[in-house]
């Protein structure tokens, strides 16, 4: 009897010293702002934590802040203070870790950057490749951005130099189809839905397609890291109840894309989302879906490629000896409840 009791009382200390994926613990700071530059395909697991109420029933407030413009904008927003946590891209932390700051990744949303890089139809004729390009003008989210970087990426490997070129930020969405309508820019990097919309009105045609797994393989070697959630070194070791609810959140939401039919995804979210036309919205998210991986963990090897990347044409970076080890953990996704 003395026995059980005592092996009851140790059962109970252990339950009460060990932490329980978060939910025990109190959230040091429940209102918090997540920036985006824009909202693109990519970023679809953020509206979908949103609707679906994932982040209220993590206990959390978050506001979330889209500038309307480039990942560039957001990142910006975080180093100087007025964001918490940022969804954009991965290579940005490989960026700002040879410029001396600490930020990381933790959780990847991609597995590949559903870019593509598209020329009007009516220079389809003539630019067919992007050595093609050299003294055209083309679009991209903005400068700094992922589009900005994978853009000049392509180019260097074609043999032209970024400023052989003029590269104009045209941010996503309508304003993107637009600047292509208008025949503002002559091409343009970017993602769906606008690549689609730009495709279905015989607007423009891609050349490179990094929106499936074998153009990305085609264009970068390999699978490229693109989406992440991610804050600073600071403030994901200050806050870590904090960034495990966040994971948390937005784990279940790459769970549901994963099981949710993309017509039943589309109508979840707000019609501004989808460009006014959730039919076509739903065909993309369909297109888009084996982008999103069922549980958000990094593979060093695809980071790797990322800062390969990079390298190409950030004289930083090349510079830089990069620790791709303090650029993102998975330590929280793999305590994720799911």
């Amino acid at each position: 009897m003395t026995t059980s009791w005592l092996r009851g009382a140790a059962i109970l200390v252990l339950a009460l010293l060990t932490p329980s994926r978060g939910h025990a613990q109190p959230i040091e700071q429940p209102k918090l702002t997540l920036s985006i530059g824009t909202f693109i395909i990519s970023y679809l697991p953020l509206p979908v934590a949103d609707a679906k109420g994932f982040f209220k029933s993590q206990g959390l407030d978050v506001t979330i802040q889209n500038f309307g413009a480039s990942g560039a904008k957001a990142l910006q927003s975080l180093i100087g203070g007025s964001s918490d946590v940022v969804v954009g891209f991965y290579d940005h932390t490989v960026q700002m870790q040879a410029e001396g700051q600490d930020v990381r990744c933790v959780i990847l949303l991609n597995r590949n950057p559903g870019i593509a890089l598209a020329v009007r139809d009516d220079l389809a004729a003539t630019i067919k490749k992007p050595k093609d390009l050299k003294g055209m003008k083309i679009g991209v989210t903005g400068p700094g951005s992922s589009t900005d970087f994978l853009l000049r990426y392509l180019l260097v490997r074609a043999g032209v130099k970024p400023e052989d070129v003029s590269i104009i930020g045209v941010g996503s969405g309508a304003s993107a189809v637009a600047a292509m309508e208008n025949k503002s820019i002559d091409a343009v990097m970017n993602y769906d839905p606008a690549i689609t919309v730009l495709e279905r009105r015989k607007l423009a045609h891609v050349m490179v397609d990094g929106r499936t797994s074998e153009g990305s393989a085609a264009a970068f070697g390999g699978p490229y890291p693109a989406s992440c959630l991610y804050s600073t070194g600071a403030f994901i070791a200050k806050n870590p109840v904090t960034i495990q609810r966040l994971v948390n959140a937005f784990a279940k939401a790459l769970t549901w894309i994963d099981k949710t039919p993309p017509g039943e995804i589309a109508a979840a979210l707000p019609k501004e989302y989808g460009l006014g036309d959730p039919t076509l919205f739903a065909e993309v998210i369909g297109h888009s879906k084996p982008m999103f991986p069922a549980k958000g963990t990094f593979d060093p090897k695809d980071l790797e490629r990322a800062r390969s990347v990079l390298s190409e044409f950030n004289e930083k970076v090349r510079a830089t000896k990069i620790r791709l080890e303090d650029t993102y953990t998975n330590r929280f996704v793999e305590a994720a409840t799911q």
